[in-house]
């Protein structure tokens, strides 16, 4: 991507986005975990109503903040731990529903236009649901959302990608259960969890089913382990795009003098066009990057990566859409150029068909960006020129 500067009058220069701005632009999630996202609230009347006694309290104010404390450890598997208390009150139908609903709003007024939600049907089978059931709940709760969202004003389309867990024995089960519902939109498989310990390899036969049903994958790797987990990913899963992927920086070296060489790994990933779906802030939180301004993003986008930005766990790290692109936008003086780059690539990675793809970045990106680009014409003080 060039960098957009548009010629005006002297002494301006490349427009960086206000907070409105930014929340009012069309974006893309493509790595948002369902039972990472739920409102504090939410979580509080579902534990009421299936009497689930763990909560460490019952304040939603002061559990959102116990959520994004326990979450800023600097340890992934510490990170993860949170998650007992979200899949605790997401065991029923109604409460699928209504978290799945709740997502989809929630993104909705944020802005997102599209999104890919994942999470975990094993993981919601303790009240006697099947798997089949959960996706059938979840599924019925995005539409709702999305017909609430209308409702208020807002667009969006959710599709789901169905995760297996890494260290569990069910992947090839699950895959199989994406691949039965993605004429429902169920777009496509993950696996995530713990890396360390348990390599994409380990999960091997799913992936091969699931190329032989010419279905799509994203795999986590690259996060809390380093380029092994990619390779493998890449190599031998065949994975379309890398959940997080931020380790591929270890494949880059960067000299005293500015100058950048890329290791063959680093060099497949960029040429191959291979989307990285990069969590700021889940990153920090979980050690994988010391801070926003010296994340890797700042470099690969830099490179030409195909990086894209998401929220990884919006209640765990308190975050939104906007709230991720206003902290890259501080940390490297973005432009609304810049975050439109970042939208259409994922819009480019999204496991929709291609004919869909286009025409969202066609009718509804690229029109909504070119909108708030030409704001600066009409604001006041400019006098016409």
């Amino acid at each position: 991507m060039e960098q957009q500067i548009p010629v005006t009058t002297a002494g301006t220069g490349p427009r960086i986005p206000t907070p409105d701005q930014i929340r009012r632009a069309p974006k893309v999630l493509l790595h948002d975990h369902l039972d990472g996202g739920l409102r504090p609230e939410t979580v509080v009347e579902l534990a009421a109503a299936c009497g689930y006694q763990g909560l460490p309290t019952t304040d939603p104010k002061e559990l959102g903040e116990w959520f994004r404390e326990a979450a800023d450890s600097g340890s992934l598997v510490r990170y993860l731990e949170t998650f007992a208390h979200t899949c605790a009150v997401m065991q029923t139908r109604e409460a699928l529903i209504k978290v799945a609903a709740d997502c989809a709003e929630d993104l909705a007024a944020d802005g997102v236009v599209y999104a890919e939600v994942r999470y975990a049907p094993e993981q919601h089978l303790e009240a006697g649901l099947s798997l089949d059931e959960v996706v059938e709940a979840v599924q019925e709760g995005f539409r709702l959302g999305e017909a609430n969202a209308r409702a208020a004003g807002h667009r969006i389309r959710v599709g789901t990608l169905i995760t297996a867990m890494r260290h569990a024995a069910r992947s090839q089960e699950i895959a199989e259960l994406a691949n039965r519902h993605r004429d429902s939109g169920v777009v496509g498989f993950d696996i995530a969890g713990a890396e360390a310990g348990y390599p994409p390899t380990r999960h091997q036969a799913a992936f091969d089913y699931l190329k032989g049903e010419n279905n799509h994958f994203t795999i986590h790797a690259g996060e809390a382990f380093g380029l092994p987990s990619i390779w493998e990913a890449l190599q031998c899963c065949g994975a379309d795009r890398l959940g997080h992927g931020v380790r591929i920086v270890d494949d880059i070296t960067v000299g005293e003098d500015g100058t950048v060489e890329l290791g063959r790994l680093a060099a497949y990933v960029r040429d191959k066009r291979i989307p990285l779906e990069m969590c700021p802030t889940s990153n920090i939180q979980t050690g994988a990057a010391a801070s926003y301004a010296e994340h890797p993003i700042g470099l690969l986008s830099r490179l030409k990566f195909r990086v894209t930005v998401n929220t990884d766990n919006r209640l765990m790290s308190g975050t939104s859409m906007s709230r991720e692109f206003g902290h890259v936008v501080d940390a490297f003086g973005y432009t609304l150029g810049d975050l439109e780059w970042f939208t259409v690539n994922a819009m480019k990675s999204a496991f929709l068909p291609f004919d869909e793809r286009l025409a969202m970045i066609s009718d509804v990106i690229k029109p909504g960006y070119a909108e708030l680009k030409a704001e600066w014409l009409f604001s006041a003080g400019t006098g016409g020129n």
